[in-house]
């Protein structure tokens, strides 16, 4: 089993900044990384960016790259995601999951997710 526990989320306006938080806890060793995705109302959940959990490896969806970042600490056992320039498109829900393969598939295991605003 493994939890996961989203966190960082708000409203901001167009040109800000946010960073979200994921904690993990379990059995995250036999995955092979973390991913960001996001659902924004109306539309179908998007692949944002993802860690490889082996080499650190980090691979971002065309449309934010760029202007996010993530980054890990593996003393917290946390993954991070910085958002910056953030625009209206932006807005959704944002849900952390450990990935079944590399770079973009996810497996069972989900945060609640955290909501994120931007405001234009």
């Amino acid at each position: 089993q493994v939890q996961l526990v989203e966190s960082g989320g708000g409203l901001v306006q167009a040109g800000g900044s946010l960073r979200l938080s994921c904690v993990a806890s379990g059995r995250t060793f036999s995955s092979v990384g973390l991913g960001w995705f996001r659902q924004a109302p109306g539309k179908e959940r998007e692949f944002v960016g993802a860690v490889s959990r082996r080499s650190g490896s980090l691979y971002y969806a065309d449309s934010v790259k760029g202007r996010f970042t993530i980054s890990t600490d593996n003393a917290k056992n946390a993954v991070y995601l910085q958002m910056n320039s953030l625009k209206a498109e932006d807005t959704a829900v944002y849900y952390c999951a450990t990935l079944l393969s590399w770079p973009r598939t996810p497996s069972d295991y989900w945060g609640p997710g955290t909501h994120v605003t931007v405001s234009s």
